[in-house]
């Protein structure tokens, strides 16, 4: 069994969306401060974190975009839609702030020689991080979907996609139109993956991204992995 860790690192001021608060890590105790229980002398270390439920990697859940009242919390989610068959597809050569077409999507899935079952999740490597992170443009230059490429991936009967983007669209309105579209299609994304390019070319694997259980959560962090064998 191999396992490929699709996780960013969390840690102070980890570059987050805009209109998300930023990530605060802070130290609550640590082993300078001496503690004494009976008769026994000890240290413990442990640190304060602060942060929207959309920081670091994480999956979006139905209530962040769909306004019906029946649309699901994270905490809501069936964890079966976190443990799934998946592919990964070679869109690194779309431009930055590109909207990847239907025919781009088309031409991705011929080369990498698989098909896109029902309830599958599909990973896109856009090589939005090893252009983007960790600079200003991280925030504002990726590429991603086009809204007509959301509703390809939906008829083929996914349960969720992810990107390394902060986002699944680029930048303003597109944006916006993905998030509705997930939420018209029943579908939800992840966003802020990484080594995604180390499934290219893989065949097919098994997803594992679990949420945590935030009551009412709109989002959660995920600890994404990709796993073969």
């Amino acid at each position: 069994m191999e396992l490929i860790d699709l996780s960013r690192e969390l840690f102070h001021r980890t570059q987050a969306h805009p209109s998300h608060p930023p990530v605060i890590v802070t130290v609550w105790g640590d082993h300078s401060e001496k503690k004494v229980a009976g008769n026994t002398v000890f240290t413990s270390k442990a640190l304060s974190i602060a942060m929207s439920d959309h920081a670091g990697s994480h999956v979006d859940a139905p209530c962040h975009f769909d306004p019906r009242p029946e649309a699901l919390s994270i905490d809501q989610m069936p964890l079966e839609k976190f443990f799934t068959p998946a592919i990964c597809l070679d869109l690194s050569h779309v431009p930055l702030k590109g909207q990847i077409t239907v025919p781009e999507m088309e031409a991705a899935l011929a080369a990498s020689g698989e098909k896109i079952l029902p309830g599958d999740t599909v990973l896109l490597h856009m090589a939005t991080n090893d252009r983007l992170l960790g600079k200003p443009g991280y925030l504002h230059d990726f590429p991603g979907l086009a809204l007509e490429s959301v509703h390809w991936l939906a008829d083929k009967g996914i349960g969720m996609f992810g990107v390394e983007a902060i986002s699944p669209a680029p930048e303003g309105e597109p944006n916006f139109q993905a998030h509705m579209a997930c939420a018209e299609r029943g579908i939800t994304h992840m966003e802020c993956l990484a080594n995604l390019d180390k499934l290219i070319g893989r065949g097919r694997f098994t997803f594992i991204g679990f949420p945590l259980k935030i009551r009412g959560g709109t989002a959660s962090p995920i600890r994404a992995v990709a796993m073969f064998g």
